[in-house]
């Protein structure tokens, strides 16, 4: 599904999964941070999706 969507879709898709995990971390910060976050390639998003510990690292 997300292979098949445009790149502003996928965006789109990544940031919707990316969302609740960051606000789990940075309530406050989730929409400023998950917008920086989708600046990065999607290869990276999706590893940070698949691996928390990535996630955090980059989060912190």
């Amino acid at each position: 599904m997300l292979a098949a969507a445009p790149p502003q879709e996928q965006k789109q898709m990544l940031g919707e999964r990316l969302f609740p995990l960051i606000a789990r971390m940075h309530p406050d910060l989730a929409g400023k941070i998950t917008g920086m976050l989708l600046e990065i390639d999607n290869s990276e998003l999706l590893h940070m999706l698949e691996s928390t510990e990535s996630l955090k690292a980059k989060v912190g």
